[in-house]
């Protein structure tokens, strides 16, 4: 009996040291990483959502296993450079590339979705756009949003593109956290989350030289100054020490992103200026609703507006796209409304 006792405690303390050490592995900020307070996941009226009604649909027996999902991001992704149009000679090239980083949450597929469609038909960007998504209704779609699915479709649009000359437009949108980081995640597999210095590296190995950068996350003015150079665009959802709001399972888009993408963008053809009008209908939004203000960031330069301007004036600007949300699960027969 004694020597059972003994080898239950044995058993006991090994497992309890694992579990201790696997613990102390993950980053404090990233240890509650289904929608928290911390990482600032806000309903549209700023409140935190801890409703899971309308989260994202189960995994999906089409897509296979999670095993056969991570071996074929390799193939899926190669097949989608395969599918970028060639560079349009004599004139300034934009590239776009949305990233949807959480997986538990439609409304970030919604925006990352929108905004390649709005840059394919209103800014005549079709066939030079990529969508990275974590969602379980785009696994046998779309290739996984994973840090080294950025690193590898950043160095084929650099192999791709005239790394001095044309311009690659990046948008990033998921939960930060407030030690600036992009929560990245689709259970059940073991995904990386993106830090500030992650995406500065991918961007000094790619050697492209004109960029734009757009991250719609709580605390993504985090991101600026290691991001920012003379030839760099950064827009961000709110300041570094602010959250943003809007998204949680009851949103369709988030706050910023129909500021900027849906109102500005459809009314402006400068990011500037789309910039100038999403931030004071944020501010107005956040007033009237009695919210800390999120503070929506840009860090801009002559450069990077003058090879904007070069851009815009090589292409036919489109009609405003509208943004329709997809049906919801529980709301399968009603009309799907325009914003």
């Amino acid at each position: 009996m004694r020597r059972l006792l003994l080898l239950t405690f044995t058993i006991a303390l090994v497992c309890g040291a694992l579990a201790a050490t696997f613990f102390l592995r993950v980053p404090s900020t990233l240890r509650t990483q289904a929608p928290t307070p911390t990482m600032a996941t806000a309903t549209d009226s700023g409140s935190v959502d801890e409703s899971t009604d309308d989260s994202a649909p189960a995994w999906p027996d089409s897509a296979g296993s999670p095993e056969q999902v991570m071996y074929a991001q390799t193939q899926m992704l190669n097949d989608a450079i395969a599918k970028l149009a060639a560079r349009a000679a004599g004139k300034v090239n934009l590239y776009f590339i949305a990233f949807a980083g959480d997986g538990d949450e439609n409304v970030f597929r919604n925006e990352a979705e929108f905004a390649e469609k709005q840059f394919s038909q209103r800014f005549n960007d079709a066939g030079h756009t990529l969508l990275l998504i974590n969602n379980p209704a785009t696994l046998d779609q779309r290739p996984l949003a994973t840090l080294t699915n950025l690193e590898t479709a950043i160095d084929a649009i650099a192999d791709k593109m005239d790394r001095d000359e044309d311009v690659l437009l990046l948008f990033l949108t998921s939960h930060g956290s407030r030690d600036h980081q992009l929560y990245i995640g689709l259970d059940p597999l073991p995904l990386d989350q993106i830090a500030t210095q992650d995406i500065a590296d991918i961007f000094t190995d790619a050697h492209i030289r004109y960029k734009v950068i757009v991250i719609s996350a709580c605390y993504s003015g985090g991101f600026i100054d290691a991001l920012k150079d003379d030839t760099t665009m950064v827009i961000t959802a709110a300041r570094s020490d602010r959250a943003s709001f809007g998204c949680g399972t009851d949103a369709d888009i988030t706050d910023f992103g129909r500021a900027f993408f849906v109102d500005g963008l459809n009314h402006n053809d400068s990011f500037t200026a789309a910039f100038a009008e999403a931030s004071q209908r944020i501010d107005a939004l956040e007033t009237r609703d009695g919210e800390d203000h999120s503070w929506p960031q840009i860090a801009t330069t002559p450069r990077i507006e003058a090879k904007l301007k070069a851009w815009r004036s090589g292409i036919q600007l489109g009609p405003p796209v509208p943004f329709v949300p997809p049906p919801r699960a529980d709301d399968k027969d009603s009309l799907t409304a325009v914003h």
